[in-house]
């Protein structure tokens, strides 16, 4: 038996993976753009929600807050225009950025086509898109949807204007678009919005296995971590080749390049997911995972403190930029040790 592949997540807290470009599929009037949602509040116990989202060249929303909600976004394909505080910048493939909630903010999809992963705690906020929305059942996203975009979101928002978490600020004055500054390669304070040029920030290796996160629970209060962690078949022994448990966190893994295997203990067989596949494990299951390609690469968010938190703690700062040719020695009494510090459990293969 292996994990089961689904169009949309199922109703519950389970396993599952979802193919590319598929999920939960909704489009806000006159976007041009078409959120697929991966995981929400049902999947992961209400505290967050991960999606994919493409559009074509449309308007933004408008310039808003949140009370209590937080967003990332991550570009995979065309370029984003984003206003966050007092900067704005254009991100484009594997840019990241973070908005802590009461930064007023606003997204602008500039193409031809962009695509995202973007992330909201808590997750039952993604309930807005699903009130303004509708379904959507076309290919990639509505193109000519030449409705208009802020009627849809006004008229809508005063019918519910308090059910929601999104605040309008409609006299806001926006910061100029800026250049990317050098220091924009570290991770931010906690609490702060802050850009992250791709491929930047801080890594750490854990035998053959690098996280570079995007964001770490300890900048959230522990409500959520983002992480791209790579690997390779090539190491005849990986560090993370045991069974794992992790009590309350859920993992939601996003292959980027490669081949990643995730077997649940239980099932005979391992589970491949490919390129452009998700695959999430629900908390309290035990679960392997194996890197099955020369290059394998995957971002990993999780509520809480999950696997990018392990490589972290009980492995090294690595100053490198790719992976190593071999993989370096790691000490197992750390790995059990931050497993325990976590509140996750291990035991080796």
């Amino acid at each position: 038996m292996v994990v089961q592949t689904c169009a949309t997540p199922p109703n519950a807290r389970t396993n599952y993976i979802v193919d590319q470009f598929e999920g939960e599929r909704i489009t806000i009037p006159g976007s041009k753009g078409v959120f697929r949602m991966l995981a929400s509040s049902k999947q992961t116990n209400g505290s967050m929600a991960i999606f994919t989202s493409g559009s074509v060249i449309a308007d933004a929303p408008g310039f808003h807050w949140h009370e209590e909600a937080h967003d990332v976004f991550l570009v995979t394909k065309g370029f984003l225009k984003l206003w966050a505080g007092d900067k704005c910048r254009i991100l484009g493939p594997g840019d990241f950025a973070y908005v802590p909630p009461k930064v007023i903010h606003n997204p602008e999809q500039l193409g031809p086509h962009t695509e995202l992963l973007g992330l909201v705690a808590p997750g039952d906020w993604v309930d807005f898109f699903r009130y303004v929305g509708e379904t959507y059942e076309g290919v990639l996203t509505p193109e000519h949807d030449d409705r208009d975009l802020k009627h849809a979101l006004i008229s809508k928002l005063m019918a519910a204007k308090d059910r929601f978490d999104v605040h309008f600020s409609r006299d806001y004055q926006p910061p100029e678009v800026g250049e990317w500054l050098a220091e924009e390669n570290v991770l931010g304070k906690a609490g702060e919005a802050y850009f992250l040029r791709a491929n930047t920030g801080p890594r750490w290796v854990l035998g053959g296995v690098m996280s570079r996160p995007f964001i770490l629970s300890s900048q959230t209060g522990d409500r959520f971590s983002i992480s791209s962690i790579e690997s390779s078949k090539a190491y005849a022994r990986s560090s993370l080749s045991r069974w794992l448990s992790f009590a309350t966190v859920d993992h939601c893994f996003v292959v980027k390049e490669g081949v990643f295997s995730v077997k649940v203990q239980g099932d005979d067989e391992w589970s491949d997911v490919r390129e452009g596949q998700t695959i999430v494990i629900a908390a309290g299951e035990t679960f392997m995972i194996k890197f099955s390609s020369m290059f394998v690469r995957i971002w990993s968010f999780a509520n809480g403190k999950g696997i990018e938190e392990v490589i972290q703690r009980a492995g090294k700062e690595y100053q490198g930029y790719v992976l190593p040719d071999k993989p370096e020695d790691w000490d197992e009494g750390n790995v059990l040790q931050t497993c325990l510090d976590i509140g996750a459990s291990t035991t080796a293969d």
